[in-house]
């Protein structure tokens, strides 16, 4: 979930490589980190599991299930919240980032909740676990739809996965990439086609360096992904706008939220051996 613009920027769309975009959004994270949890942080709590900007829990909507006694991973963890949800509800709650500063945020909150995630910087195309590691792999808005080889990081979270385990992300939600990135009135209007997958980028205008990269997949492409790598789809939760929800975040809002769908979260089975 990402709300900010640096000063300074243009907007394109044009392709984008892994390398490319791992350069800009790391950096980009790092550079944000500090406003964003001072920003968010109350929202999402210290150990709390929020799956997207309606608000929702992990305590409503029981997509992990229970977690109790479970190996645990949180790919693009920030600040390590949902990891220590995990931990505080008796599963062994890891996390994974690729922005230091994020992680130096949850080593904070490590000390002052007393919840500790043992927490590591990497990159979801090459998880540094062994093969078979965890029983959940899960992803709160983070990590995947700032990928371009996101068929690497598909079969990364295979790879770790025990056979049968559950694999859990929530995403922009694909039709959103229709429209502009407006919580108002001028949200509410498609500008742009669905199928048009091109990656929107930032570019620094003082540098002229990729500074923001984000990367869009249709509702059937993450369906095939994910097929692709021996899962079976069980659920896609398309959350409701909450009625006494008035947050901004972003493009997210009421007056969108309670037309269109802002957050699509994906739940899957790794094939049994």
């Amino acid at each position: 979930m990402d709300d900010h613009q640096p000063q300074s920027v243009r907007v394109e769309r044009r392709p984008v490589s892994e390398r490319e975009s791992r350069a800009a959004n790391g950096p980009d994270w790092d550079r944000y980190a500090d406003e964003y949890q001072a920003t968010h942080g109350a929202f999402l709590g210290d150990a709390g599991f929020v799956w997207g900007p309606e608000g929702h829990t992990e305590d409503e909507l029981r997509i992990l299930g229970d977690v109790a006694g479970l190996d645990v991973l949180e790919v693009g963890s920030g600040a390590g919240q949902c990891s220590r949800w995990v931990r505080t509800h008796g599963g062994r709650g890891f996390g994974l980032d690729l922005s230091h500063r994020q992680l130096q945020h949850s080593l904070r909150l490590d000390e002052e909740t007393g919840v500790r995630v043992p927490s590591v910087r990497g990159t979801a195309t090459d998880l540094p676990f062994a093969p078979q590691s965890f029983d959940i792999v899960f992803c709160s808005f983070g990590a995947l739809q700032f990928i371009s080889d996101i068929d690497d990081a598909v079969a990364e979270v295979a790879r770790v996965l025990r056979p049968g385990g559950r694999f859990a992300f929530s995403v922009t939600h694909p039709t959103r990439w229709m429209f502009p990135d407006d919580p108002g009135d001028a949200g509410l209007t498609a500008t742009q086609s669905y199928w048009d997958r091109t990656p929107y980028v930032e570019i620094d205008d003082a540098s002229g360096v990729v500074s923001y990269v984000e990367h869009h997949r249709t509702l059937g492409d993450w369906v095939r992904i994910l097929a692709g790598h021996g899962f079976a789809l069980g659920d896609l939760v398309e959350p409701e706008w909450p009625a006494d929800h008035d947050r901004v975040w972003g493009g997210w809002s009421r007056s969108r939220g309670l037309l269109t769908p802002g957050t699509a979260i994906f739940v899957a089975h790794l094939a049994q051996a």
